[in-house]
């Protein structure tokens, strides 16, 4: 396979430092460009840039996929804070980019909630035994300068629950709340989501599954940064081969 050319978006930062060095260090991979804020976004400042890489911020992020789909290239995004209307916008991005190839060929969008493989197995077993039990609910735990809430982990994680226990038949958790609402935690598709900004912390998730007598939960830790890398250089290489719109990168670690 011919070296797959990557730029980097927020490459000053945190994720997007950790990004840089991850693709340095990697076989059959070659860093051309590190673009930060104030930076525009062309064929020329990516520099022949065959994936680019986001990690910058919710705000930011949409405007920078089109933008990099503009410039032909395609794109690995770990940036939060999608919905479906900002994914509906890509999805038919990537069709018009897409609609004059007709080998299968074309460019993709790969959008991760998180690329911890920890916490992508955790979504996948959550999503597995939720038809089996009454109740679910999520807390997430991160560090108090994270900019959005509930995080984009907790929310895929709680439309995988939601979708296994329709299909299943289940009706709602139970909850016989009348007052107080608001110390219910957000409502994602039927889910119960708290979260957690606490100094000292990075990236956790636990899923509590419960039945009369049993409970089930699943806890992710990500301790590090760096930790989220070896996702990143799957998704990378994967997107390339990938046309079109892909959410979560369980879709391409054979998990589904």
């Amino acid at each position: 396979m011919a070296e797959i050319k990557v730029a980097v978006l927020g490459a000053a930062g945190r994720m997007g430092t950790q990004a840089c060095a991850a693709v340095e260090a990697a076989d059959g991979l070659s860093l051309v460009a590190r673009l930060d804020r104030g930076d525009e976004i062309t064929a020329g400042s990516l520099s022949g840039a065959d994936v680019v890489v986001d990690f910058t911020v919710p705000s930011a992020a949409e405007a920078n996929v089109h933008a990099v789909l503009d410039a032909g290239a395609h794109a690995v995004v770990g940036t939060t804070g999608w919905d479906d209307a900002s994914r509906g916008r890509v999805a038919e991005h990537l069709d018009r980019c897409n609609a004059d190839r007709a080998d299968g060929s074309g460019l993709g969008v790969l959008i991760a909630p998180n690329f911890g493989l920890s916490a992508v197995l955790a979504m996948t077993f959550a999503a597995k035994a939720a038809r089996y039990f009454e109740s679910a609910e999520i807390i997430e735990l991160h560090h108090p300068d994270k900019v959005d809430a509930p995080s984009g982990t907790a929310r895929h994680t709680a439309a995988a629950i939601s979708a296994a226990r329709a299909d299943a038949g289940l009706p709602a958790s139970p909850d016989a709340t009348e007052s107080g609402w608001d110390a219910r935690g957000a409502d994602v598709d039927g889910v119960r989501v708290h979260a957690v900004r606490l100094r000292g912390l990075v990236a956790h998730e636990e899923i509590l599954l419960g039945n009369p007598g049993e409970q089930l939960v699943i806890r992710q830790d990500s301790f590090d940064r760096s930790s989220f890398m070896p996702g990143v250089l799957v998704a990378v290489r994967a997107v390339v081969d990938r046309p079109g719109l892909t959410v979560g990168l369980e879709h391409v670690l054979d998990l589904t």
